[in-house]
């Protein structure tokens, strides 16, 4: 009964989450063009936390309650499961087609963080230098992004965006699922992880992550369904940027964090995993179907590993 129980309230939690990040994300669009904030920056800022959102608040609240294998596992097997289930699906439904900047210079600069993090935590630990570290490249990578932009890519708009008096009730109202959610998803998840004899880590890098990147699959799939296929690769490599550099960077600079040996092994999978998506993208300038199943077949291969090995 007490597994049932664990497991309706991670479900309800997960549901908390993807629809709290929308509702957010929605009201803080608008907010932010009635103050006539760019375009870009508004892409750059605001949508790119509300689709972290869910990641965002698991990892800090997890480490917050001194949980630090949940904040870090949450990190590495969302990356994973963005680039392996996700970006694979979505490659399957439809060829995902890739650009030069996508991979040069994002693509690029994922490897360059996946490694930098694997070098950060294979003591098993990254401080808060780290975290400083990890958080002020992300911020050098959005001025960078702001000056490759054409002028007309970050122009402000012409016009102030309609705001109602609701939207900033629905900004709080999102949030605050977002929070609740992370945090009954958090409770859930260590009480199922304690009650089927598995650690944290596993727990963390497989169902947690899972279920704070639920809202990212349903949503790229979708849009792979309508036809919408741009949306797909470029959204996913960002998602994974800013989940390593901003979220656990920021989590980092409050709190030191430390995991378990399995960081260890699940980073050179994701560092692989990185790679592979890097030649799939410049490989003819697209993902194509059989490449979106490996990726999916290195995902599936890769909970086997963790749930049966304990890593």
């Amino acid at each position: 009964m007490e597994i049932l129980i664990n497991v309706g309230i991670f479900l309800a939690s997960v549901l908390a989450l993807a629809k709290g990040s929308s509702i957010f994300v929605d009201s803080a669009v608008k907010i932010a063009r009635w103050l006539k904030i760019p375009t870009l920056v508004i892409g750059l800022t605001v949508v790119a936390f509300g689709t972290s959102a869910p990641e965002f608040g698991v990892t800090l609240l997890s480490a917050a309650q001194g949980m630090g294998d949940i904040s870090v596992g949450n990190i590495i097997g969302s990356n994973i499961f963005n680039l392996g289930f996700i970006l694979g699906g979505t490659a399957m439904i439809r060829n995902l087609q890739t650009d030069r900047k996508l991979v040069f210079r994002d693509g690029a600069f994922l490897l360059g963080g996946t490694v930098l993090l694997t070098l950060l935590i294979w003591d098993l630990s990254i401080s808060i230098i780290g975290g400083v570290v990890l958080f002020s490249l992300l911020i050098g990578y959005i001025v960078f992004l702001l000056f490759q932009k054409e002028d007309k890519s970050v122009d402000v708009p012409e016009t102030r965006e309609k705001v109602h008096w609701y939207d900033g009730i629905f900004f709080v109202l999102g949030l605050a699922m977002v929070v609740g959610g992370a945090h009954f998803l958090v409770n859930s998840s260590v009480t199922l992880a304690r009650i089927i004899g598995i650690s944290e880590w596993v727990i963390a890098v497989t169902i947690v992550a899972f279920g704070t990147s639920a809202p990212e699959m349903a949503t790229s799939i979708a849009a792979s369904m309508k036809g919408h296929y741009g949306i797909s690769a470029g959204n996913l490599i960002g998602s994974d940027i800013f989940n390593i550099f901003g979220v656990l960077g920021l989590t980092a600079m409050m709190n030191d964090l430390t995991v378990e040996s399995g960081a260890r092994s699940n980073l050179v999978v994701l560092i692989g995993m990185v790679l592979l998506v890097i030649f799939f993208m410049r490989s003819g300038w697209k993902i194509s179907r059989w490449e979106g199943a490996i990726l999916i077949l290195i995902g599936l291969l890769r909970w086997f590993y963790s749930f049966y090995l304990g890593h």
